[in-house]
């Protein structure tokens, strides 16, 4: 049976959305969990740091050993500040969730390199820094879990949306980022995996429970991905409507890579336009 029994696990955005469905789920399963919340806005602006602080009441309330803890993500230090001051007062770190982010809608012409970079801080850099500092006292531990978020919108074609370029870029930079520091960390015991979850939150516009796609239906799968059941790692865990379904892009066994990467042999550009036909076929038609 899965046990969170007095581990610390810290969970990003965790006062809202996905982020309680999280705290709440996790708690449940004996967690002593860290809800870190600036409080922002849907837009990813602004702050009130007594939004943490009332849901983490609320789920006492429900018998749950939940705490906030304050702290911005928005630099290096700011995350490294935040982990130094969990172990400080806990004496150790078993599992990471980064949650926080947001949707922004900025078509190619209009993009502006602010709230791109804004973006890239929150959705890809602070994961990076975050699992650095939590990275030593896990390898001394020989043990560490770590979450990730990743998107449908941006690791496949068909889910493509019109202004989410920001969005997409963070979301597919931060599974490359999970494949190496999963790679680094496995022979520590250091779990590293992706949730990519579809939920109605206030993303979406929602402000109350929604009628379906529910949160609470894609938090036991991020349980799972951060507990010591989960024992490999470099996972794109697909998370909808209570369904689960886990995908990693690998090569083919049989593959000589880079010399020999079985595909079709063309010496110019008119030989791919002519084989254009066999070389561009979608995973979903290979045999």
């Amino acid at each position: 049976m899965i046990t969170f029994h007095r581990q610390i696990v810290l969970i990003t955005g965790g006062a809202r959305g996905l982020g309680l469905a999280y705290a709440r789920c996790i708690g449940q399963l004996g967690a002593i969990v860290l809800i870190q919340d600036i409080g922002a806005d849907s837009q990813g602006n602004g702050e009130d740091n007594n939004v943490a602080e009332r849901v983490a009441e609320t789920l006492r309330v429900e018998g749950l050993d939940i705490q906030a803890i304050s702290g911005s993500l928005n630099s290096r230090t700011t995350c490294h500040q935040l982990v130094e001051q969990i172990i400080q007062k806990y004496g150790r770190l078993d599992a990471v969730i980064h949650n926080a982010g947001w949707v922004d809608y900025q078509p190619i012409e209009e993009l502006d390199e602010k709230a791109f970079d804004h973006m890239l801080s929150i959705a890809t850099k602070a994961p990076i820094w975050l699992a650095q500092a939590a990275w030593p006292q896990m390898k001394l531990a020989g043990y560490g879990r770590i979450v990730v978020t990743t998107s449908c919108r941006a690791l496949y074609t068909q889910y493509a949306q019109h202004g989410l370029i920001s969005y997409a870029a963070a979301k597919m930079a931060i599974v490359g980022a999970m494949n190496i520091l999963n790679h680094e960390g496995n022979k520590h015991g250091i779990m590293v995996n992706a949730i990519s979850p579809v939920a109605k939150t206030r993303m979406w516009g929602e402000s109350g429970e929604p009628d379906e796609l529910h949160p609470a239906d894609v938090a036991p799968g991020v349980a799972f991905l951060a507990s010591s059941d989960c024992l490999s790692g470099g996972w794109i865990l697909r998370a909808a409507n209570g369904q689960f379904h886990a995908t990693k892009t690998m090569e083919a066994e049989f593959v000589d890579y880079p010399r020999d990467i079985k595909a079709i042999r063309a010496l110019t550009a008119q030989d791919i336009a002519d084989n254009w036909h066999k070389i561009a076929i979608p995973n979903t038609e290979r045999r």
